[in-house]
């Protein structure tokens, strides 16, 4: 026979189940919340976790605070780009071709990021520079010609500490390489010598810049590049840039500077020097582009570097070197 469910007792059953689970989940919520160890849920309690959750958000705040303030001055060093003197003695740092010698801006000046520093580096148009302050040169360990009081300097081809005035840079590195040739005919003991300066008139040059003259001699074709000719037709302007006569001496090797990568100058330091095949006569055209320090491509952003600046003059350096590619020495020597 069926047994009949009593519905009170199950009533009662659940309820004490209930009861129990109940117990289980208050003592693991008191537990949970109990800050003070009492074992009770109290207001003190409420305070101790409202000042846990305060404290708990105040140093979440902090912590972004911090974390943005990091942040706005990676930010800014990298837009200001300043340098330090530390940064001169690092294997990543190089000086660049072209510097501007200048004063702190204002807003270098105020900037926490930019406190100490001795220049920043900048970009235009592709073409990077070093800004040096004014009152920081002597830093950087630097030779500047004529003095220090210009603007924009450029590299000195044969001594990469020494920087020259970019207003200066053609005439500078003429007259230097006119010494230079002076001294190597001393060393290798000449009786006489004499440069003599010459510029292509620029028709003659556009014109046959990639033009070949050919001619027989002996029979044997010889092709020469036209450029290399200067006849008195071509040649616009004619100089004496230096002349000498010396007692002559036995030779010495000459320490080359501006002209060692001159093959010419090479021959004619080789044949000298051999004693077993004295030579009494040489005469050379030395193109003075290719002892220049400033390339085309290279003068092309400067001048695009220069209007971004907003500094112009009455040239252009791309204007300078094509009439540099222009220009010769012809150099003779007597021994």
């Amino acid at each position: 026979m069926d047994k009949k469910i009593d519905i009170g007792s199950a009533a009662k059953a659940v309820g004490k189940g209930a009861k129990s689970l109940f117990e289980k989940a208050k003592d693991g919520l008191v537990n949970a919340v109990d800050q003070n160890d009492d074992g009770n849920f109290d207001m003190s309690d409420v305070s101790a976790i409202a000042e846990s959750i305060e404290t708990s958000a105040k140093n979440t705040v902090s912590a972004f605070k911090a974390s943005a303030e990091a942040w706005n001055r990676e930010k800014e060093r990298q837009l200001l780009q300043p340098i330090f003197s530390d940064d001169l003695d690092s294997a990543d740092f190089t000086l660049t071709k072209m510097i501007r010698v200048t004063e702190i801006d204002k807003r270098r000046a105020e900037s926490e990021v930019c406190k100490g520093s001795i220049g920043y580096i900048s970009e235009q148009k592709d073409l990077k520079i070093i800004n040096i302050f004014k009152d920081k040169l002597d830093v950087f360990g630097l030779t500047f010609y004529p003095d220090a009081d210009c603007e924009l300097y450029y590299v000195d081809p044969s001594d990469r500490d020494k920087y020259i005035a970019l207003d200066d840079y053609f005439s500078y590195l003429k007259v230097a390489r006119v010494n230079e040739l002076q001294k190597i005919a001393q060393d290798l003991g000449a009786k006489h010598f004499r440069v003599t300066y010459k510029e292509q008139k620029s028709s003659f040059s556009a014109n046959s810049a990639k033009a070949k003259a050919n001619a027989k001699i002996s029979g044997v074709s010889v092709t020469a590049d036209a450029s290399h000719d200067l006849t008195s037709t071509a040649v616009s302007a004619v100089e004496v840039a230096a002349e000498m006569d010396c007692p002559g001496h036995e030779p010495s090797e000459p320490t080359l500077h501006y002209l060692q990568r001159e093959p010419s100058i090479q021959s004619l330091i080789t044949l000298r020097m051999d004693k077993d095949s004295p030579i009494s006569h040489q005469k050379y055209t030395l193109k003075l582009s290719n002892s220049s320090g400033i390339k085309e491509k290279d003068a092309i952003k400067i001048d695009a570097a220069l209007k971004a600046m907003k500094i112009s003059g009455n040239t252009t350096v791309t204007s300078e070197v094509q009439n540099e590619s222009r220009r010769f020495f012809e150099y003779e020597v007597d021994f």
